[in-house]
């Protein structure tokens, strides 16, 4: 009972801020009591309304504080008699800790729990575990709040350390005599060895997946940067276009009527000097009429004579007697002409406008299913095929022979390889497939201007075409001269993906899942045809008819 009243009377004179025996002690108009420097830190975190911790009655204006000399001189007392704030390990226990089972008053953390008593304790009350003798069998493990669910519900004294696994619950030692007799059970702790290792492989997975979806977030965002950062870019870059177009009609607006003013204005004064001689002649003409009117009025005969035959002769007209005036719409061809531009350019607008694509490329196909949405038929052209190369399979097949086929090459037929391209030209998003002998072959793309002839005229060797070089045990891919080794081997059946907007290339690997052999990123600036090359005699190649 004394202890008791030791631990009511510590709580008594404790701050509840520092959770320690008061210092300078104050109380405020509440009542409640706290160390001076504690309820002062506290009050000018509050900035305008100064309450208890603990009742939290307000107070304006601020209190002033004064030492409560009667604390004071109490706490001093109980410290002189051997009382001293509680230790770190003696804190009290919060919401989320185990709390002592003894602890009267405010409770203390709890440090040890103990299965026998079904108690947890303090490092006060947890004493006479270690001290006496009748519990040095006690067992004791770090805090729980869970005791009773360690306790076996049908021996009630028996902990359960064994687990079955033919029920897959935790036991104690007698279950295993009884309720489960001939069941496989184990130790808890060898039970607890082997789902740690499927723990720890989940964990493995899981933070492997973690790790995963990270990546792809991180692509995620990569791909939406890259997305408004072109957006951005084009959206910048069409509008300089625009403008330049915008720039370039206005200039040709102002050629054409500058050129139209001039040409008015030649005209108008064409047509304003001849009408001044006009005038000038219609005024000489008045004149020389009131003269032959005055003449005309003469009495005397001889006068009248002598007069009409001293004047001058009626000079002759310089303009016919005609003028041929042309129509108002001096200029209608010229307006013709820009109506007619005007709606070519609408045209041309309308076209692009249709065929521009401003949505984004959709992903690549996955499955061979997928690849066979866009399969095309390919046929090889025989005006591009060398003249060793023979044609078979409603020309869809090419094989090489020692024996020339034809007797003179065709502009369009290589001479320097030999190759051969499709007759077909490749836009949009295609698929075929190349049918193999299992020698080198190389399946190939390239633009219809690639040269014939000439070191450069392989495939794989210009900045014209794409070539993967198939050997038996690896492949080569090879663009612009530039190699790229792949470990992989080819089979015998090459799928080859195109989708030409997006400027992706694909070469896979046909069997019963498709395997992606290289890939090709960048922009095709023409239609593409397939191409095929061959080595050596007796090999062969045929683009496949795809369902």
């Amino acid at each position: 009972m004394a202890q008791k009243g030791v631990d009511l009377d510590q709580e008594t004179f404790s701050c509840s801020i520092c959770l320690d025996l008061l210092k300078d002690p104050v109380t405020i108009p509440c009542g409640h009591s706290y160390c001076m420097k504690c309820i002062q830190g506290f009050w000018d975190e509050e900035e305008k309304i100064h309450s208890c911790p603990q009742c939290r009655k307000t107070f304006m204006p601020r209190p002033v504080l004064v030492k409560n000399v009667m604390f004071a001189a109490l706490v001093d007392q109980l410290k002189k008699t051997g009382l001293q704030a509680a230790p770190a390990d003696h804190c009290y226990a919060g919401p989320e800790d185990v709390s002592c089972d003894v602890c009267s008053g405010r409770k203390l953390k709890a440090i040890k729990s103990c299965l026998i008593c079904l108690a947890s304790y303090c490092k006060k009350h947890l004493e006479p575990h270690l001290d006496e003798a009748a519990f040095k069998k006690h067992k004791l493990e770090e805090p729980s709040k869970n005791l009773q669910e360690k306790i076996c519900s049908i021996h009630r004294d028996e902990v359960m350390k064994m687990f079955c696994r033919t029920d897959q619950k935790c036991i104690c030692y007698l279950c295993p005599v009884d309720e489960h007799r001939g069941h496989d059970t184990v130790s808890a702790a060898a039970e607890r060895t082997e789902r740690q290792r499927d723990l720890e492989e989940s964990q493995q997975q899981i933070q492997q997946r973690i790790q995963d979806r990270e990546k792809e977030v991180k692509l995620l965002q990569q791909e939406v940067e890259a997305i408004n950062h072109s957006a951005d870019q084009t959206v910048k870059d069409s509008e300089k276009i625009f403008t330049q177009m915008i720039n370039l009609i206005q200039k040709r607006s102002c050629d054409v009527k500058q050129q139209i003013r001039s040409q008015q204005q030649t005209e108008v004064s064409r047509v304003k000097d001849l009408q001044e001689e006009l005038e000038q002649e219609i005024t000489e003409l008045k004149r020389r009429d009131a003269e032959l009117k005055q003449l005309s009025l003469t009495e005397d005969h001889s006068q009248f004579l002598l007069n009409y035959l001293s004047l001058p002769p009626l000079s002759e007209s310089t303009h016919s007697s005609s003028i041929n005036v042309r129509p108002l719409t001096y200029f209608e061809e010229v307006t013709a002409a820009v109506s007619k531009l005007r709606d070519k350019l609408k045209e041309l607008l309308r076209e692009e406008w249709t065929n521009m694509d401003v949505s984004m490329p959709e992903p690549e196909p996955k499955t061979r299913a997928d690849f066979l949405k866009y399969a095309c038929h390919i046929t090889v052209d025989p005006n591009t095929a060398h003249r060793q190369l023979l044609l078979s399979e409603e020309n869809r097949k090419a094989i090489k022979t020692e024996q020339l086929q034809s007797d003179s090459d065709h502009p369009d037929s290589f001479t320097e390889f030999l190759q051969v391209l499709s007759k077909e030209s490749l836009t949009g998003r295609c698929y075929w497939e190349v049918e193999k002998t299992d020698y080198i072959v190389d399946v190939a793309v390239a633009y219809k201007n690639i040269s014939r002839s000439g070191d450069e005229s392989g495939f794989g060797f210009n900045d014209k075409s794409w070539a993967l070089i198939c050997y038996p045990d690896c492949s080569l891919f090879y663009h612009n001269s530039i190699k790229t080794s792949i470990s992989a081997p080819v089979s015998s059946r090459v799928g080859v993906y195109l989708d030409h907007r997006a400027g992706v290339l694909s070469f896979y690997n046909v069997s019963e899942s498709m395997t992606l052999l290289h890939r090709v990123q960048t922009t095709f600036t023409q239609p593409l045809h397939a191409g095929l090359r061959f080595y050596s005699v007796g090999v062969s190649a045929e683009f496949c008819k795809l369902k």
